[in-house]
């Protein structure tokens, strides 16, 4: 079993910033790419940012790239997304994810979730 415990949304004017931190456990994390998706209403869960378990190869969609950073703290098996220059179209509820297997890439989820955390922007 794998736990994954988003933290950090919350309220914010457009132009503003917000951190997600995802705290995971119950599998060897640091060996693992981490994922950050996210939700609008609506719509479908899409990945936006995803980090390599050695941190050396990142991806971001066209949407948050220049905008969002993704980072890693192995020793405490936890997952960052910085957001900055929030627009209201970031409005979505922000899940992590670990990778379906260990010091692979590109980035595959696995099947387990966290419950997310609500992000919104406002104009």
């Amino acid at each position: 079993q794998v736990q994954l415990v988003e933290s950090g949304g919350g309220l914010v004017q457009a132009g503003g910033s917000l951190r997600l931190s995802c705290a995971a456990s119950g599998r060897a994390i640091p060996y693992y790419a981490m994922g950050w998706f996210r939700q609008a209403p609506g719509k479908e869960r899409d990945l936006i940012a995803a980090i390599s378990w050695n941190a050396k190869r990142t991806y971001y969609a066209d949407s948050v790239k220049g905008r969002f950073t993704i980072s890693r703290d192995n020793a405490k098996s936890t997952v960052y997304l910085q957001m900055n220059s929030l627009k209201p179209e970031d409005t979505a509820v922000y899940y992590c994810a670990v990778d379906a297997a260990p010091q692979t890439w590109p980035f595959r989820p696995s099947d387990y979730w966290g419950q997310g955390t609500q992000v919104t922007v406002s104009s």
